[in-house]
């Protein structure tokens, strides 16, 4: 119970204020999107390029940590199409957003506050390895799937899906300040003290401020179109993920405990607003993604607390 009251509800009173300043408070749509502007577009891919730029890189990525927390991912992605196509009878395309919700977990903006207030700032390392390919990696693999779905297989050269899954993923903010991080890291370039000082600042506020704007975000969706699939997807994102990954860190791979936790925590995760995204881009499975990540926000109050006492 110290768990749920110290270090999960923190986070989600954060989402609370969102939402209630976006439902009740007055608080615009346009000052949420301005909140997740700064975040997104900002404060967040500034906290990735200052994390992955001080990383131990040779000590970050172990294999075990990545293939634990991945094949977990995968899994979820398999179980969310199959159920669609199999289950519910949806087309390809409304499967592969069925799949990519429950590939996409929330890593950044629950994974991190939640890992480090469990088990403070040093234990993120794990955290940011993951996230370093999360992204491009998932939209890649979506992206791809979902265009040679909608061509049928015909008419779309290697070379034009190439170039659209390319630019798909680097024009993410997120993935820009990845790749610095990454660029500073590999050069070992020198930065003046001022400049990390300043970076430092902007970056205490980054999750608290994605917090707050994803509670406004959440205010848009409204739990709707079919709950068996809904219940299904959250099953998927916040219990079938992380099993595997922990069953992969615990017994496959052996991982120490910082490892561990990192894995298991990020994949814990509900379903990320880019699961709604990825939906919409391509007008999709829309109501059902929106509506398992509200659901699964709001479930993943209590299985987050329930893997904290699983690990150790």
């Amino acid at each position: 119970m110290t768990a749920l009251l110290n270090v999960v509800l923190p986070v989600f009173v954060i989402i609370g204020f969102g939402y209630a300043a976006a439902r009740w408070l007055g608080f615009q749509e346009t000052a949420v999107d301005g909140v997740m502007s700064f975040a997104q577009g900002f404060a967040l891919p500034l906290l990735l390029f200052v994390s992955i730029a001080r990383m131990d890189l040779g000590q970050a990525y172990d294999p075990g940590l990545m293939v634990s927390f991945y094949a977990g991912a995968f899994s979820g992605f398999a179980a969310g199409f199959a159920a669609a196509r199999l289950w519910f009878a949806r087309p390809m395309t409304d499967s592969i957003a069925f799949g990519f919700v429950g590939l996409f977990s929330n890593s950044l903006l629950l994974g991190v506050p939640i890992t480090e207030r469990a088990y403070g700032p040093e234990a993120l390392a794990g955290n940011f390895a993951i996230i370093s390919i999360h992204a491009p990696l998932f939209y890649a693999f979506g992206i791809t799937l979902m265009e040679l779905a909608r061509s049928k297989g015909l008419g779309l050269s290697a070379a034009v899906l190439g170039r659209q899954v390319l630019r798909a993923i680097l024009i993410q903010p997120l993935v820009i300040g990845i790749l610095c991080g990454f660029a500073v890291n590999l050069a070992g370039l020198p930065l003046p003290a001022i400049l990390w000082s300043a970076m430092d600042m902007v970056i205490l506020a980054a999750l608290p401020a994605a917090l707050f704007g994803l509670g406004g975000v959440l205010v848009r969706y409204r739990p709707e179109g079919d709950f068996r699939a809904i219940g299904l997807l959250a099953a998927v994102s916040l219990g079938l993920h992380p099993a595997i990954t922990w069953a992969l860190g615990t017994w496959a791979f052996s991982l120490d405990e910082d490892a561990l936790r990192s894995a298991v925590l990020t994949a814990a995760m509900a379903p990320g607003v880019n699961a709604y995204v990825f939906a919409n881009l391509y007008g999709v499975a829309r109501r059902v993604a929106a509506s398992t990540v509200l659901v699964a926000t709001a479930l993943s109050v209590l299985t987050v607390w329930l893997w904290l006492q699983i690990l150790p």
